[in-house]
């Protein structure tokens, strides 16, 4: 019994000793360890902020230049007709948007889907507007019919989608 409370005397206070320095280093490697992964999160934030702004402006163009009251104009040629017009409108459309498909991943699901829903209520008003001028109709009459039907909407997919982009832009910036 005096050889085990010997040995109990001895192993009892390296216990006590070892557990501290344990607990002790252990506290000082997880703090050390976020301080790094702090330090690797601003690095990757100082890379990605601008890649992430600059998708943001892109996102923003694409609106802008797929928005019909810019596109129509733009597109405009007086010699076609509606139906070449119209295919022209539709095909510049897809044409910005598949430019800048890749900066989806910089920017929310959300949004990315409100940009998508815009670029397809386009080309559905176009679409629907087409369908109902006579089969002879020239561009002029389709320009006119969409700018028609723009002045009274109150807010185009387009204007949604931007006014979406600015919120989360306020937000992450």
């Amino acid at each position: 019994m005096d050889t085990f409370l010997e040995i109990l005397k001895y192993t009892l206070p390296s216990g006590v000793v070892f557990l501290t320095a344990y607990l002790i280093m252990k506290k000082y490697l997880d703090n050390e360890y976020r301080k790094m992964m702090a330090e690797i999160r601003m690095n990757n934030q100082k890379l990605i902020t601008p890649i992430r702004l600059q998708a943001y402006e892109r996102m923003t163009l694409l609106l802008e230049r797929t928005a019909l009251k810019n596109l129509v104009p733009r597109v405009f040629r007086p010699n076609l007709t509606a139906k070449a017009y119209q295919n022209e409108l539709i095909k510049n459309i897809r044409a910005e948007f598949d430019h800048n498909i890749a900066q989806q991943i910089y920017v929310s699901n959300s949004l990315w889907q409100a940009i998508q829903t815009a670029k397809e209520e386009n080309i559905k008003i176009i679409n629907t507007i087409a369908a109902k001028l006579p089969e002879d109709a020239k561009a002029i009459q389709l320009s006119q019919a969409i700018l028609e039907f723009l002045m009274k909407v109150e807010k185009t997919p387009n204007q949604v989608a931007l006014n979406m982009l600015k919120k989360e832009m306020r937000v992450l910036f």
